[in-house]
């Protein structure tokens, strides 16, 4: 994050925090109908995107069609400096490649293609519930505080200046979750809002290796057990 961001995030959390990044999550999925109702039928879907998005996205729409063009002329261009590239440039590609396979195959068999461990009497799967009813923006600021991790957001969804309308919407004491990286080998954009019951909420950052990752890098000691492992 920019400085100016930095300082705007410290005065609206009233705090610095040790790492932050802006995250997002899943399609909730419909619970059963008791639970839902015992949670109070809460929004599980964030508001709809302000006009003001709205006339951005139909802006910009022309431009995604010209992105992709280019992403393609880009791809065919690669693939032709691949193919004259020497012996060692192709192990380096191939490497590459096999290790977003491992990534992506990683990701299905622990479950991270989902947006929670599934169990509605959980933890996490409570704390979901309420995750909407506490702020209708799409996205949360997810900072670590010392011994607390915040979320922040806008009370309502906005397009633009969402960093200068955050508020504190959840917060969680250290010994009630932690915040975990379950993919520390692969460059990726998942965390893990892991609650003391086992029970989780996937998390994903607007950045592969965001701030957040970095932070819980330098925090993983040597010989410690890594998320994937717990």
């Amino acid at each position: 994050m920019s400085t100016s961001t930095d300082r705007t995030i410290r005065d609206r959390l009233g705090v610095t925090p040790d790492a932050a990044a802006w995250c997002t999550i899943g399609e909730i999925p419909q619970p059963p109908t008791e639970v839902n109702r015992a949670a109070g039928s809460e929004a599980l879907r964030p508001a709809s995107m302000p006009p003001l998005g709205v006339l951005g996205v139909v802006l910009g729409t022309p431009l995604l069609y010209v992105g992709k063009l280019l992403g393609l002329v880009g791809a065919a261009d690669e693939a032709v400096k691949r193919m004259l590239s020497t012996d060692g440039e192709q192990e380096r590609h191939r490497a590459v490649k096999l290790d977003r396979k491992r990534r992506d195959a990683a990701i299905v068999e622990l479950g991270l293609d989902e947006t929670f461990d599934g169990a509605w009497n959980g933890a996490a799967g409570r704390f979901l519930l309420q995750w909407y009813s506490r702020s209708s923006h799409h996205q949360r600021l997810v900072a670590l505080a010392g011994n607390r991790i915040l979320l922040a957001a806008p009370p309502k969804r906005v397009s633009i200046r969402r960093d200068t309308l955050i508020q504190v919407v959840a917060e969680i004491p250290a010994e009630d979750a932690v915040l975990t990286d379950p993919l520390p080998e692969f460059e990726n954009n998942r965390l893990l809002l892991r609650f003391k019951d086992g029970s989780w909420i996937r998390l994903t950052t607007e950045e592969r290796r965001s701030e957040l990752h970095a932070y819980l890098a330098r925090q993983q000691q040597p010989g410690e057990s890594t998320a994937t492992e717990a």
